[in-house]
């Protein structure tokens, strides 16, 4: 039940020595508020490298061929690997994989084309792909439609824009739906425009990206049967770095590959990558709670310190309260109550001085920087109030232990 009389009288206690009240606090203020702000940025920071890697299946792999560098069956090293439609056609057999979609690039690789609407003239990525490579890159769709089946099966001239195409060759918010590119003097109709979310260089090489279907890049741009590389997701219950071996194991048997010669084929794992990142993060987080509540800590020790002293001081106070009757657990709850007080208004102070931290920093920071807006979730706030509370209980049990040891016939007599 509220007693106002025991909340007055600990206010009176802890005014009693405004001084060494306040730098008591300072201590359990300064870690709560460290706490708090280093969650904040650490979450902020976490946030900002996961968008800038947004767009990859965390279990995508991409494989693509380059140079032999040990003879084999005969054969010279240096010999170019290079894919074609059959490839595709074996490694779909594979019950590894999810999805398998063959690419090509109009130029190579960050190859830029001319691509022209009425007046306007930009130098973008063309790539050829099927619909299947819209399950392994998570952009947006913002109109229309990504290319389809059909459009694979006629070979329509139909192209996919992003969202800096059509910034640049539409003026004024222009629809582009229907409209027609042109792209090194072939005629190519819009039918769709996506925006990628990733708030780096390659989100602006993907957003300057345009996606025709891969049989009319195959016909139209003379590349015959050839693919330029492949991107492969896993199967749910399959690593992503078994699927990998496999296609990899595939792809060398089929071209004549040295099976040690690692050079012939290369790839890259995106699960190999979010899964440093994430023990990465996970050390981060470990690291911010372990300086947090060590800090937070100390001050407490600080606070029990002080509670200690206090007890001291009131040595005749305590025993005059035994010497009428108060029971120890009366005498014990009294110093808690102080000790906890103490804490948990210091350490809100801390809560909101840091909350009002990450607010203003989050004003102050870039939408698309390297780190996003640091945030604090609401279960760090209730953990971190939770370990306030027990470490103020802790601080005041020395304190409240040697304070009911008091005997009042001692008590009475001390100086």
């Amino acid at each position: 039940m509220f007693d106002l009389d025991r909340w007055t009288e600990i206010a009176d206690t802890l005014r009693t020595n405004r001084l060494r009240t306040l730098l008591t606090a300072l201590g359990v203020f300064w870690g709560m508020f460290m706490l708090v702000a280093m969650l904040g940025f650490g979450d902020g920071l976490q946030r900002g490298i996961q968008r800038n890697m947004g767009g990859w299946a965390t279990n995508a792999v991409y494989v693509w061929g380059e140079r032999t560098s040990l003879p084999w069956a005969g054969m010279q090293p240096g010999r170019p690997i290079d894919f074609d439609n059959d490839d595709t056609k074996a490694l779909s057999e594979l019950p590894e994989i999810q999805y398998l979609a063959p690419r090509n690039q109009l130029g190579g690789f960050r190859g830029g084309n001319n691509v022209v609407y009425g007046s306007k003239t930009g130098s973008y990525s063309v790539m050829g792909d099927r619909p299947v490579y819209r399950h392994i890159a998570t952009f947006q769709m913002v109109q229309g439609r990504f290319v389809d089946d059909i459009d694979i099966e006629q070979r329509r001239k139909v192209a996919v824009i992003g969202q800096q195409v059509y910034e640049e060759l539409y003026p004024h918010g222009a629809d582009p739906m229907g409209t027609y590119i042109r792209i090194q003097g072939l005629f190519f109709q819009v039918v769709g425009r996506f925006a990628f979310d990733a708030a780096n260089d390659r989100g602006d090489r993907e957003n300057s990206t345009i996606y025709i279907p891969l049989s009319t890049f195959q016909r139209v741009f003379h590349k015959g049967d050839s693919v330029g590389w492949y991107a492969l997701t896993a199967k749910p219950d399959v690593r992503a770095s078994k699927m990998e071996k496999k296609v990899k194991a595939l792809l060398a048997s089929r071209h004549r590959v040295a099976p040690d010669d690692d050079e012939a084929i290369g790839s890259f794992n995106s699960e190999d990558r979010f899964g440093q990142i994430t023990t990465l993060f996970a050390g981060i987080r470990f690291f911010v709670w372990f300086v947090g509540v060590m800090t937070l800590l100390a001050g407490v020790v600080g606070v029990s310190n002080i509670m200690l002293i206090v007890v001291r001081e009131r040595t005749r106070e305590i025993g005059l309260r035994r010497a009428i009757g108060a029971p120890p657990a009366s005498i014990v709850w009294m110093i808690l109550q102080e000790s906890v007080t103490l804490t948990a208004v210091a350490g809100y102070a801390g809560l909101v001085c840091g909350v009002v931290l990450l607010q203003l920093v989050s004003v102050v920071l870039p939408p698309d920087g390297t780190m996003g807006p640091p945030t604090l979730q609401l279960g760090p706030v209730a953990v971190a109030g939770l370990v306030l509370l027990i470490a103020g209980a802790l601080a005041g049990v020395i304190p409240a232990r040697s304070a009911a040891a008091i005997r009042p016939v001692e008590a009475l007599h001390a100086e």
